[in-house]
């Protein structure tokens, strides 16, 4: 059977975790490279539609996403995972997961001040945590622990097909090197 691998797509709210997982996809595709997307948006109507966002739930949130991700990879998909994940040690925990079962795990950083993600805002959340209506919000009165080390860590402003083409070939070297 063949191996997959997991892309981890962490940063801010409205950083363009959605965007580069549907330009990475989309290149998945065209390599003939079966793929599937977990979207924390998603998940959080359906699997995890029981967790809110308390410290405790957020990493109860990222491990629930960890295991299926793990699962599609053991079948040989190449799995996107765009989700904020905002602590450090949620994460760290999801690739040892991944290591102890020899399943490639790249974490693809979306380094995007917050000012920047701020007047983005495409879900208008932002704009209700400035107006008061929620509270707990990562990166502005939740933390957000950028990774220290990611495989890849993504800047604004460079083109999405650039750096989309950039975390295919290191799904591509991953998936060559097992």
């Amino acid at each position: 059977m063949t191996t997959g691998c997991t892309v981890w797509i962490t940063g801010l709210s409205g950083s363009g975790k959605t965007t580069i997982s549907t330009a990475i996809a989309q290149q998945l595709v065209e390599r003939n490279l079966a793929q599937y997307t977990l979207d924390g948006d998603v998940l959080r109507e359906g699997l995890n539609r029981d967790l809110g966002f308390s410290r405790e739930d957020r990493g109860e949130n990222v491990r629930r996403v960890g295991e299926v991700a793990q699962l599609f990879a053991q079948a040989g998909f190449v799995v996107l995972v765009p989700l904020i994940s905002p602590y450090r040690a949620d994460r760290d925990e999801v690739r040892r997961r991944h290591a102890l079962g020899g399943l490639p795990f790249i974490e693809v950083h979306l380094d995007v001040p917050l000012d920047v993600c701020e007047e983005r805002d495409p879900k208008g959340l932002y704009a209700k945590v400035r107006a008061g209506e929620i509270r707990n919000f990562t990166g502005v009165d939740d933390p957000y622990e950028a990774p220290l080390a990611p495989e890849l860590a993504l800047q604004p402003g460079a083109d999405v097909h650039d750096d989309a083409r950039r975390v295919v070939d290191a799904v591509v070297a991953a998936l060559d090197t097992e």
